[in-house]
């Protein structure tokens, strides 16, 4: 995408994510509508249906041909993102924390182009604080450009992780937490990113589908983490899949002890 177009795809997003977050705050003070997608803790509510279809619209008029995949809803398969402008979308990241705690929540939105990552934009909704960009510009918190990550050994930092995985051990996350420097859990993605993001958390540790993961690739990258799943390998960004996202230091180690503790299986 050319300079310009690039810049004129930024605006248009941030101004879509202040204009659906100022929507949100205002239903916020009416009743909710919650359903279950899943299981009981997996929630949906009416916000998150119309902040996608919001979005699904906008993209629509300025970039017709572009591909939608969303959260609740997609006009494409996430395997066919490789292909053409695609649009990741997740229209409320953290939904349980929206309903039961009306903060700590996010909006996010990845853009991608033939597979490669052009934009990411995540939006603490209640906090105020918008986190911007993409590798042809640069990474912003508001406009505050924001520093490369500190490659650091894993005992120097905090890491974020999975609940489930913490409590059941898998892949020895419990070995993990204890060579780091403590853990912080967030219950959603976009949140756990702005703390990446921010150098307030080295590493982040869970099974993301594409739209958790996808405008946060595009911002950690940029400020240079590594985003691998649990064998050392590329994601895919077509399923929900387990992933570290760290720089190369304490992704190395992270990578050790995962493989170490497959291995004893």
């Amino acid at each position: 995408m050319e300079q310009e177009a690039l810049y004129q795809l930024s605006r248009s997003l941030q101004k879509w994510v202040l204009e659906a977050a100022a929507e949100t705050r205002k239903k916020m003070t009416q009743p909710l509508e919650i359903m279950t997608k899943s299981s009981r803790n997996d929630l949906v509510t009416n916000v998150d249906c119309a902040n996608q279809a919001f979005f699904a619209e906008q993209i629509k008029v300025e970039y017709p041909m572009a591909q939608l995949v969303g959260e609740e809803g997609a006009n494409v398969g996430a395997g066919d993102w490789h292909n053409g402008l695609t649009f990741f979308v997740d229209p409320i990241d953290g939904t349980m924390n929206f309903v039961k705690q009306q903060e700590n929540f996010a909006i996010m939105i990845g853009v991608y182009e033939d597979g490669q990552a052009l934009f990411g934009i995540i939006y603490d909704v209640m906090a105020d604080q918008l986190f911007w960009g993409g590798p042809q510009l640069g990474i912003f918190r508001n406009e505050q450009a924001l520093e490369q990550a500190a490659d650091q050994p894993l005992s120097e930092g905090l890491i974020c992780v999975n609940t489930r995985m913490l409590v059941t051990n898998e892949r020895q996350l419990q070995q993990v937490f204890v060579q780091s420097s403590g853990v912080r859990i967030y219950g959603s993605a976009g949140i756990t990113f702005a703390q990446l993001l921010r150098g307030n958390a080295q590493a982040y540790i869970s099974k993301l589908a594409p739209w958790d993961i996808a405008a946060g690739r595009v911002l950690a990258e940029t400020l240079g983490f590594q985003i691998l799943n649990f064998d050392g390998q590329p994601i895919s960004m077509v399923a929900k899949e387990g992933m570290i996202i760290a720089p190369k230091q304490a992704m190395q180690e992270i990578i050790a002890i995962m493989a170490h503790s497959k291995t004893a299986e």
